[in-house]
């Protein structure tokens, strides 16, 4: 089992992944609109399922492959954190994109929402970096199995975005009309993911060299 230290921050980070500006938020707020609260569930189902793979990719040896390769894993590293500055300047930049601004999008049956969740999933880089760059980093062979704690940490980084998606699906009508007919609320959301985003890829840079030393 991780450390309980580990489990703490290892959650709060993943909180503060799933709070910001990205690919699955954009999408499960503008399905469910678009097509209701049952279409924006069944797409989080594929969500789920991405998570699931990228999760047991690492735990069962693609994370272990990297980190014997100093040279990819820096790689790895500052582009995850070039990308996370990047969607903090999205975020914050005049014009900028509020993840609640909606998408139109047509209408599917559940089994390609459940595809298109996956897809979108899979295919986010934040969720790569989450866990080739930064789960390895809250193991501590010492302590047990890296498995078991890989394992721990993944479904614990699932239920998270699980219980805070499945909200967002629920409310992503109410949440949208909110702050879309309040510029104050949209600006200071923007802004504070965007600070979200910069501490996330502060960390990830500095953390990892700390790591290494």
């Amino acid at each position: 089992m991780p450390e309980a230290g580990n489990i703490l921050a290892f959650g709060a980070i993943a909180l503060g992944i799933v709070l910001t500006p990205g690919p699955n938020m954009v999408y499960l707020i503008s399905r469910s609109i678009c097509q209701g609260w049952r279409a924006g569930l069944f797409s989080l189902f594929g969500v789920a399922l991405g998570f699931v793979f990228y999760m047991l990719c690492a735990a069962f040896g693609i994370t272990a492959l990297l980190m014997t390769v100093p040279l990819a894993y820096d790689a790895l590293r500052f582009a995850g954190a070039l990308y996370l500055l990047y969607l903090a300047w999205q975020a914050v930049k005049p014009g900028g994109n509020s993840p609640f601004q909606v998408m139109e999008l047509p209408v599917d049956v559940h089994r390609k929402l459940f595809l298109m969740g996956f897809l979108t999933n899979v295919l986010n880089p934040k969720i790569a970096v989450l866990y080739l760059s930064l789960l390895p980093q809250f193991i501590d062979p010492h302590t047990g199995s890296v498995l078991a704690q890989s394992l721990v940490l993944g479904f614990e980084q699932i239920a998270i975005s699980l219980t805070v998606n499945t909200a967002i699906v629920l409310m992503a009508g109410s949440v949208a009309t909110f702050l879309a007919t309040r510029p104050v609320w949209l600006a200071t959301q923007r802004w504070l993911m965007g600070g979200v985003l910069t501490a996330l890829a502060v960390r990830l840079t500095f953390e990892g060299a700390r790591q290494q030393s």
